[in-house]
């Protein structure tokens, strides 16, 4: 089947089979491996991208799931060289450890700030729950979010 969509900005046209995942087609064809492959089963975040601004796991979307509609990943966050604010604040908070769960971390936290900008710490952790950390305990992650909220709001106002 041929699908086109936008990612990262970029109009993409590709022939994918009826049964290939989101996933595969960017890693496997595309190379964009800060889209991770964690469990496969949809239990890990992991393999998060944006789907028209919406959080999604590419293990469980088909790729012609995305036929006409934009996909952002991991690789499409920064602008050139400087870094996003979500991207600066899990840096500066210390919220990356291995960095394997960082990508859907970040790309869920962008959908997060955009839907409520002042997250309670109870909000931040209800929305970011299908996003598994081995390594940081979260505390930093919830920082991280807390940070970037507060650097967003100033940029607003």
């Amino acid at each position: 089947m041929k699908i086109e969509f936008t990612l990262n900005g970029r109009r993409r046209q590709f022939d994918v089979e009826p049964n290939q995942l989101l996933l595969n087609l960017l890693r496997e064809k595309l190379y964009l491996t800060g889209t991770k492959y964690g469990c496969g089963i949809g239990e890990c975040g992991a393999c998060t991208v944006l789907l028209e601004g919406e959080p999604v796991l590419s293990c469980l979307t088909l790729a012609v799931d995305v036929d006409g509609r934009e996909v952002k990943t991991i690789e499409g966050v920064a602008k050139g060289d400087n870094l996003d604010v979500v991207q600066e604040a899990y840096l500066e908070e210390a919220a990356v450890q291995c960095g394997f769960c960082t990508p859907g971390f970040i790309l869920t936290t962008e959908a997060l700030l955009r839907e409520n900008p002042d997250p309670s710490e109870e909000e931040i952790r209800e929305y970011l729950k299908g996003n598994f950390c081995r390594c940081t305990g979260y505390v930093n992650i919830i920082k991280a979010v807390k940070t970037a909220a507060s650097r967003l709001h100033q940029t607003r106002n």
